[in-house]
């Protein structure tokens, strides 16, 4: 897999540093807490719940924060109340860039977003400008190391799987995403540690873009990821390794 990538955005945070580690974390509380609000606290019968514990869990949360976040959305403890909402917006090279917010101030984040976009060579877009460029999909990486492509086919057989594939020795699973929930307790299970872990959207096809393209496009991405009301950031772009390294050179 190259360029703008899952694995490859999976590959660049790996490197984080503990205060990127804590942004990870407030970003994890946040999403635990609104799944708890709208579904309960009981995991068992919220599933959304379940998979923002399991996501806290592969990041190390401890169990006392998870707990916290828990309550908080439940309302047995005092909280702030969340409001998701979703931006969509084009960068340079008519790239489709898909951003996923919780907040607790739209009137501080819209703004935000929108400058991150207008100054980097893109613009902030209506809603459904580009959703439909992008397709739903539950997404599994297991690190290197732990089994192989016939092991998770057995396992998985049950399930409706889309592709296995093993890229730099890391297994990558796209499944349908009413299945999520099912895979992630299998896998669980088997104790894998899951570079991915998540429901996520695919783009539908890719752009190549220019070293300069590649550049702003990236940087609106990477200061999009930076703030702590973003949860996640989808885009369509593709970057060789090779521009890739060159881009990284030249910062």
């Amino acid at each position: 897999m190259s360029g703008h990538s899952k694995w490859s955005t999976i590959k660049r945070k790996k490197g984080a540093n503990d205060a990127k580690r804590g942004a990870i974390f407030t970003k994890i509380i946040k999403e635990i807490t609104v799944a708890a609000k709208n579904g309960g606290e009981d995991q068992t019968s919220n599933p959304s719940l379940r998979a923002a514990v399991l996501k806290a869990k592969a990041n190390n949360m401890p169990n006392d924060n998870i707990e916290r976040a828990i309550k908080k959305g439940a309302g047995t403890l005092e909280g702030v109340s969340y409001e998701e909402i979703r931006y969509e917006g084009y960068g340079p090279g008519g790239v489709a860039i898909m951003v996923n917010c919780l907040t607790d101030n739209k009137n501080r984040t819209t703004p935000l977003i929108r400058m991150i976009f207008s100054k980097n060579g893109g613009n902030l877009g209506e809603t459904g400008s580009v959703n439909y460029l992008f397709d739903r999909k539950a997404m599994f990486i297991i690190e290197s190391g732990q089994t192989n492509e016939d092991e998770i086919m057995e396992l998985l057989i049950d399930f409706d799987l889309e592709d296995i594939k093993t890229e730099e020795d890391n297994i990558i699973i796209t499944a349908n995403p009413d299945h999520f929930h099912q895979i992630a307790e299998v896998l669980d299970k088997k104790n894998y540690n899951l570079l991915v872990n998540e429901v996520t959207f695919v783009p539908q096809t890719t752009i190549s873009l220019d070293e300069k393209k590649a550049t702003q496009c990236l940087r609106i991405v990477e200061l999009l990821e930076e703030e702590e009301d973003v949860q996640d950031v989808y885009s369509n772009f593709d970057i060789s390794d090779e521009l890739m390294l060159k881009i990284s050179e030249g910062q």
